[in-house]
């Protein structure tokens, strides 16, 4: 496709959030963005039990209001083959070994959205074109 827009990897999104602003917001952008959310979680097991509906990408916070923590929900999507990028105020030592990347707070919609396809490019083999400064993105 010359001028088209390319098919995305990342369709079908579960945000894991805490904070019902933050999950409220990420929502509605992500959609006006295309995204399909395939649910919106505050709970580990909540998590878990969306993660049996088709879903391509796994966006955790690691706090998470049930006292659980955002490392569960990343060792249940990796057990699953889902990608997962932490969206956190403080990433976690191991997040390397548990996530695609980690999306700093506070950051910007317009961030969310680069940071996702960033990840999307590296599904599919694609290099990828603006890395936001809130957002590391694990290459290994």
């Amino acid at each position: 496709m010359l001028f088209g827009k390319r098919e995305r990897t990342v369709k079908r999104i579960l945000i894991v959030e805490d904070e019902p602003l933050v999950a409220f917001d990420n929502e509605h952008s992500l959609r006006d963005a295309g995204y399909e959310i395939v649910a919106t979680v505050d709970t580990v097991p909540n998590a878990i039990n969306a993660m049996d509906d088709d879903v391509h990408l796994v966006l955790a916070d690691v706090n998470l209001s049930d006292g659980g923590s955002g490392k569960d929900v990343a060792r249940a999507a990796q057990a699953r083959g889902v990608p997962l990028i932490f969206v956190t105020g403080g990433s976690p030592p191991d997040a390397r070994t548990l996530a695609v990347g980690v999306l700093s707070k506070p950051y910007s919609q317009r961030d969310l959205i680069a940071a996702i396809d960033s990840v999307d490019a590296k599904l599919s083999g694609r290099p990828t074109k603006r890395i936001p400064k809130t957002f590391t993105l694990f290459t290994d």
